[in-house]
């Protein structure tokens, strides 16, 4: 493996290829990003008659994530979205679902009381896989099944500087499973929470659903944080924190597909989140070097819905993880471990043992990554870097393999033509031992600035994610159960069991995706940001967990009580999907091609005394696969659409936002019986508050204002109004 991430690093300098760059304008924070060049080495500057212009607002909407260095907002090389502290702060979200919907072109779900997916411009579902997600940089994609548990984040909102979420594959700059976008969570330094925090928070939320009547549910929240700086050199920060919410409603009666199938009845359950982090930073007298040292725990419990069903997260189920990040002058060296142990019992699906399916997973990541920024006289901005990952694993599902190793390296180049184009280009290559080949994710930007507020792009990206060890090594087999009163009404409530393998397929290819975009970025009268962008994704060897062998005549299961024949009218029916009859084993396939179009438009106002606002659109027609089958694919919301404000004053704050989603169609859980579309929606949500002193803020928040009976995925639970009374404190704040 050292001679092959060799090989990779020094083809990556050879090809001079590079994932993208950026115009550096000012010292990056240490925790999230390379620093400024040294001063012997400065960054290329826009033409003198430019740079007052440049001064202006908009550049203080700095953004890290699009390119591995700091950059104005309006210079990225990708669209990216940033959501700020003001915004964070306000916002009635309880979960960062919420927090996330109203970015354009991000398509969300909460199907349980902590399980959310998220996936940019592309349908997302149950263990959405192809987006990353980072905290300063540190990534949270858990390896083993491939998909983001949004509560293993161990901050408080509080702490959060800003949220940056690229709209669009960001491989070249991110490597793997960067697939459809990132979302980076960066937080704020010990010396910027200097003074101690506290808030708590308690609220209820219905539960009626599908005409039946139920208890209120509660959820409480509570979490403390004293930061300080010590001295010139040294600054701390300590923050602990605890989440519990009840159980949301389940749908009930017969799921609206046209199967006659009924939800099935499980216990449901809600979730408890405790939290801990602390970190310490060291700056050198030199000014130029800055050690980080960060570790943390957050625990969780509750459902996740797989393909293979919904499993019940245990307690004690946590992820810890310790991190040192090292910077000298625009040198870095970051380094992390994250650590995830916990157990699950699925609560539909039996092994063959006939006791509930459990899953027991454990899985240790090593992280080392190193970078440089560089500038060659005054129209080069170069960065370099790779990282090597090693992942270690103990799955029951997927007792086959326990370990495996990655590794990549990428060179970028951002060069200034002129005073009106600039070009971006770049790529990374990665290893991984499970793919037999090198991964290349080229990324090329080509931006034209008719002047320093604006700016309108043309780029291709091209993007990947490899399979994760359950897609590689999954080994189970499961009861199913048939009604058998569904073929024939005189055997009605007579249930047969029969036997499913579930397997993985060690030959995968990773997915990968070539995306087009044509993108406009820009500042009018120095107030409000615009941007559009109009694209085009091309996705190939999609990984999806399917079908693949089904009972006919010749191979009945263990016991069927009917004729053979009855298994070949099962599959002439199409039941279970076309071409398919009662599913004798699942496995994950790579399948051809899905080009997905779509189009995003959106503006964000800096408006008097205090007030900002939004407003988006968002349109993603059907996507169109070729190779294979749509029912094979979710389906977004064609239309999505947000609009809301922001206010922060003396005394008030509020907040307000509309978002509507149109219907979309799922077919990512169980079988066919179980697939079908949700109907469109529309969520209001606000906060009011109001600071009775300077220490002490009191706010209401509320959640789908309306009540509305909002089902956001076909097997997922139903949200209903929400309504939380939360304090917040702070003493010896810095100003």
């Amino acid at each position: 493996m050292t001679r092959c991430l060799a090989s990779v690093v020094a083809s990556a300098l050879l090809l001079a290829w590079s994932p993208c760059a950026s115009t550096v304008h000012a010292q990056a924070p240490a925790s999230a990003q390379p620093p400024a060049p040294a001063p012997s080495q400065p960054a290329p500057q826009p033409p003198p008659e430019a740079e007052a212009q440049e001064k202006q607002k908009y550049e203080e909407e700095v953004v890290v994530s699009a390119s591995r260095t700091e950059q104005a907002l309006v210079n990225a090389p990708a669209t990216v979205t940033l959501i700020d502290e003001a915004v964070i702060q306000n916002s009635p979200a309880t979960n960062y679902a919420d927090l996330l919907r109203a970015v354009p072109g991000l398509n969300v779900t909460q199907t349980s009381a902590r399980d959310i997916n998220i996936t940019s411009r592309a349908a997302t579902g149950t263990l959405a896989t192809s987006q990353l997600a980072l905290v300063d940089g540190r990534s949270i994609y858990q390896d083993f099944f491939g998909f983001i548990a949004w509560d293993f984040l161990p901050i408080d909102p509080q702490e959060i500087k800003q949220i940056e979420v690229i709209r669009g594959p960001a491989s070249a700059v991110w490597g793997a499973n960067a697939l459809t976008g990132v979302v980076n969570i960066i937080t704020k330094s010990p010396r910027d929470l200097q003074g101690t925090a506290f808030s708590l928070s308690a609220g209820m939320f219905g539960r009626d659903a599908d005409g039946v009547e139920r208890s209120r549910g509660n959820l409480f929240s509570v979490s403390a944080s004293h930061a300080a700086a010590v001295n010139e050199r040294w600054a701390y920060k300590v923050t602990t924190g605890y989440y519990q919410q009840d159980a949301m409603a389940r749908p009930s009666g017969t799921i609206d597909n046209g199967t006659g199938t009924r939800y099935p009845d499980f216990g449901n359950s809600g979730t408890r989140q405790p939290k801990f982090d602390a970190r310490l930073d060291y700056d050198h007298p030199d000014g130029r070097q800055k050690v980080v040292m960060q570790g943390g725990f957050s625990g969780t419990e509750g459902m996740i819905h797989t393909g293979i069903g919904p499993f019940d997260i245990d307690r004690g189920t946590y992820l810890a993880y310790g991190k040192v990040n090292y910077s000298r002058g625009a040198t870095r060296l970051n380094t992390f471990v994250n650590r995830v142990d916990g157990s699950a019992t699925n609560l539909l699906a039996v092994g063959v043992d006939g006791k509930p399916l459990p899953f027991i997973f454990k899985n240790t990541t090593f992280d080392v990554e190193a970078g440089h920024l560089a500038t060659i006289g005054t129209r080069h901005v170069l960065s370099m870097g790779g990282n090597f990952r090693y992942n270690a694993f103990d799955l029951s599902l997927a007792p086959g393999e326990d370990s495996r190793t990655e590794g990549g390296a990428y060179l970028q180049d951002e060069i200034f033509l002129s005073s009106m184009w600039r070009w971006v280009v770049g790529g990374r290559l990665d290893r991984f031992s499970v793919l037999d080949n090198v991964v290349f994710s080229p990324r090329t930007t080509l931006m034209f600035k008719p002047g320093p507020a604006h700016t309108v792009r043309v780029s291709y990206n091209r993007a990947y994610r490899a399979p994760s060890l359950v897609n590689n090594f999954l080994d189970t087999t499961i009861i199913n159960q048939l009604d058998l009163g569904a073929l024939n009404p005189a055997l009605a409530g007579r249930v047969y069991n029969f036997p499913v393998a579930a397997v993985g397929n060690p030959d995968l290819s990773e997915e990968s995706l070539d995306a087009y975009e044509l993108g406009y970025s820009g500042v009018i009268a120095n107030r409000a940001t615009v941007s559009a962008a109009f694209y085009v994704n091309d996705s190939k060897n999609s990984i999806f967990f399917t079908q693949n062998g089904s009972y006919r005549a010749t191979n009945p299961p263990p016991g069927w009580p009917l004729p053979p024949a009855a298994l070949e009218l099962i599959y002439l029916s199409g039941r279970f999907g076309p071409g398919n009859g009662l599913p004798s084993s699942f496995t994950y396939l790579n399948f051809g091609k899905v080009r997905q179009k779509g189009l995003e438009l959106g503006v964000d106002a800096d408006l008097a005394g205090g007030w900002t606002g939004f407003a988006n659109y968002s349109y993603q027609p059907k996507p169109v696969p070729t190779g294979f089958d749509i029912s094979e694919l979710n389906l977004p919301s064609r239309h999505r659409v947000n609009v809301g404000g922001n206010y922060t004053g003396v005394r008030m704050l509020g907040n307000l936002s509309v978002s509507y989603a149109s219907d979309a169609y799922w077919q990512d859980v169980l079988d066919s019986r179980y697939h079908g579309y949700t109907d469109a929606f529309t969520l209001v949500n606000g906060t009011v508050g109001y600071r009775l002193t300077d220490t002490f803020t009191v706010s209401l928040k509320v959640i789908n204002l309306f009540d509305q009976e909002i089902q956001q995925h076909i097997f997922g639970d139903v949200m209903r109004r929400q309504g939380v009374l939360e304090l917040r404190m702070r003493v010896g704040a810095k100003p």
